[in-house]
């Protein structure tokens, strides 16, 4: 027996994906960036709407000369964690800006979006507590759940009132229920109601753990996600999110008033025991926010953007998600057909990220778009001809 025996159905799977001399989705390689919106794939110009770059801020020249000069400065690297040699003066200076962007007393900063969730919630919610996902979560937060050993308790998607019935059910049970929901669901773009989720975390007493994600730089009056736009901060505990994605860098925070954080970084593992974000990362992190900030009218045409694509991909007929956010996922009925048209898009000259089950919702196979502020309507307008082009031709 070999230890690769595991991954036999993973090769059978792989190798259908890729029958008939199709593309093997999950290697696509962009061979460089033209720009935010547009890179070189398979040798030619492709139009990318399938980055999570929503602000366009990649390729920031503010971010590329902050970079340049921290690393001509300070090196390549930081050779060490958090809680050794890996925190540097502008470690601490990131931790600052992110907490006072969002109005929040603390912030630890993480090498990863991916290493936040894990980090946090597994750490929080440990063997004798309650951990209540939305069903819908993202990866990383069933991984922190393995992690930290806590009782999972799942309720339907987005749905508040599965929520408080299953906290109800929890009222005097010992431990702390630790409730964790995403801003914008990174498969569908759904928006969380998070305004009655947190009505029922005041009534139940329970912790709130948002993960904004995908929802900070794109939603409320600042950019801080969804808690903003519904008015909810006060109510919310703890704030998880990326820098991958509308800063364009890489890394993971979490931001809040507790002023226990600081006895979470000497706990929480993936903190602990993973060198630190590298100081070129940190300085366009930095000079990416202070665009952000400078720019809010880089939402206002986010939002534009993902209205037009989603309504020129709803006005073809396609399965389009119900609500318009700068994530448009496209539901297919087959793997067949999904796969079919996923490499048609691609060869006109149109990327996006193929998801199939069962690492889908609702275990049907989509074709998961994201928006950038910096499409031009002329591109949002080609991609979706690109789409009608694709369709046609697969009949």
């Amino acid at each position: 027996m070999s230890i690769f025996d595991k991954f036999r159905t993973v090769e059978q799977r792989l190798a259908l994906l890729t029958a008939g001399g199709g593309r093997n989705p999950f290697d696509v390689m962009i061979e460089r960036p033209v720009s935010s919106t547009v890179g070189i794939i398979e040798g030619r110009e492709t139009l990318l709407f399938g980055t999570n770059n929503y602000l366009g801020l990649s390729q920031s020249q503010r971010a590329i000369d902050a970079a340049i000069d921290a690393v001509r400065a300070r090196g390549v690297g930081t050779t060490g964690s958090r809680i050794a040699n890996g925190t540097q003066s502008v470690h601490r200076e990131l931790e600052q800006r992110i907490a006072s962007f969002f109005g929040q007393k603390h912030c630890m900063v993480f090498s990863t979006g991916y290493q936040a969730n894990l980090g946090m919630i597994s750490t929080l919610a440990g063997k004798d507590d309650y951990l209540i996902l939305d069903a819908d979560s993202h990866a990383s937060i069933y991984d922190a759940s393995r992690l930290g050993h806590a009782q999972v308790i799942r309720f339907k998607h987005n749905d508040p009132d599965d929520l408080h019935k299953r906290l109800r059910r929890l009222e005097g049970t010992p431990g702390a229920k630790l409730v964790v929901v995403e801003g914008i669901y990174s498969m569908t773009g759904n928006v969380a109601p998070l305004k009655e989720m947190a009505a029922i975390k005041r009534e139940t007493g329970a912790t709130l753990l948002v993960d904004e994600a995908h929802s900070f730089g794109v939603l409320g009056p600042t950019g801080r996600g969804v808690a903003e736009a519904e008015g909810v901060e006060a109510d919310v505990d703890f704030i998880v999110g990326t820098f991958s994605k509308s800063l364009g860098t890489v890394g993971g925070y979490c931001v809040s008033n507790h002023d226990e954080i600081d006895l979470v970084r000497l706990q929480c593992r993936p903190y602990m025991f993973t060198a630190s974000l590298p100081p070129e990362v940190i300085a366009a992190t930095m000079a990416a926010l202070d665009d952000m900030v400078a720019q809010p009218e880089l939402r206002t045409q986010l939002s534009q953007n993902a209205a037009q694509f989603h309504a020129g991909l709803k006005g073809l007929g396609l399965n389009v998600s119900q609500q318009v956010s700068p994530v448009v996922a496209v539901t297919l009925e087959t793997v067949e057909e999904a796969i079919a048209l996923w490499n048609r898009l691609l060869d006109l000259g149109l990327y996006v990220n193929l998801s199939l089950p069962p690492a889908t919702p609702d275990h049907r196979p989509l074709l998961r778009c994201s928006v950038m502020a910096s499409h031009t309507s002329a591109q949002i307008a080609r991609a979706v001809e690109i789409f009608a082009e694709a369709g046609a031709s697969l009949g």
